[in-house]
C-alpha cells in the first residue's frame, strides 16, 4: 500500500497570505501530495514577538485553507505551546505518512541551526521553494546529511511573490487596503477584529 504523502508549511501566519497560500498550493500539486498541512507556530523561536493572538492566527489559516480541498490547518504547535521547535513537532508526527517539509530559500540558508537539524531529516523530506532575493543553495553540511541519508532536495517551481506579513501589517496600521495580499476572508477578518492596529513595529511616529 502506498503511504500518505503529506506537505507540511510551518509559519508565524501572521498574517497568513496569498503567498503561503500559492506555496501550499504549488507543493500540493507537484509534490503530487494528498493534502498540505499548515501548522500556526505556537512562539517561533527565532521571530519578534507576534501581532495577533494564537486563536486569531489559527482563525485566519483556517479561512485561508477553506477554498482549497487539499489545504488543511494542524493545529499540533499552537495546542502544544511555548517555544515552537520544528525537531518537537516531527517527532509527534503520525506514522504511515511520508513527510515533505516545505520552506524558503532562506529558511534553506538557516536550516543547520535550527535545532536537532540532523534528526529533523529523519522524520520528514524537505521541499523547497525560492523566496525574494534567495536563490537556493543548499549549505555544506545539509548536502552532506542529505546524501548520507540518500535524499534529495525537492524543488518547488514557485514564482517568488513579494509579500511580507511585515508589509501587510504596516499597510494595515496605515489604514490601507491589503486585498491583493490576503485571501478575503482573511482581510475581513482582520478589519472586524481590528488587529495590528496597535502592532509595536508598525506605529507611526
Amino acid at each position: 500500500m502506498d503511504l500518505k504523502r503529506v506537505g507540511l508549511l510551518g509559519g508565524s501566519f501572521d498574517p497568513i497570505h496569498k503567498a503561503h497560500v500559492a506555496l501550499a498550493v504549488a507543493a500540493f500539486e507537484q509534490l503530487q501530495l494528498d493534502q498540505v498541512q499548515l501548522l500556526p507556530a505556537a512562539q517561533p523561536w527565532q521571530r519578534d514577538a507576534l501581532g495577533a493572538s494564537t486563536q486569531d492566527r489559527l482563525a485566519m489559516a483556517e479561512l485561508a485553507a477553506q477554498r482549497h480541498p487539499g489545504l488543511q490547518v494542524n493545529p499540533v504547535e499552537i495546542e502544544r505551546g511555548g517555544p515552537t521547535y520544528t525537531i518537537d513537532t516531527v517527532r509527534s508526527l503520525p506514522a504511515g505518512s511520508r513527510y515533505y517539509w516545505i520552506l524558503g530559500s532562506d529558511q534553506l540558508h538557516n536550516f543547520c541551526s535550527w535545532n536537532d537539524w540532523q534528526e529533523i531529516l529523519e522524520y520528514v523530506e524537505l521541499a523547497v521553494a525560492q523566496r525574494p532575493g534567495s536563490p537556493v543553495e543548499t549549505p555544506e553540511a545539509l548536502q552532506q546529511e542529505l546524501s548520507r541519508l540518500q535524499r534529495r532536495l525537492h524543488q518547488i517551481d514557485f514564482l517568488p511573490m513579494d509579500i511580507s506579513a511585515t508589509q501587510i501589517r504596516e499597510r494595515v496600521q496605515r489604514g490601507d487596503n491589503i486585498t491583493a495580499l490576503v485571501p478575503e476572508e482573511v482581510a475581513q477578518y482582520i478589519d472586524k477584529k481590528r488587529l495590528y492596529l496597535s502592532h509595536p513595529q508598525a506605529r507611526p511616529v
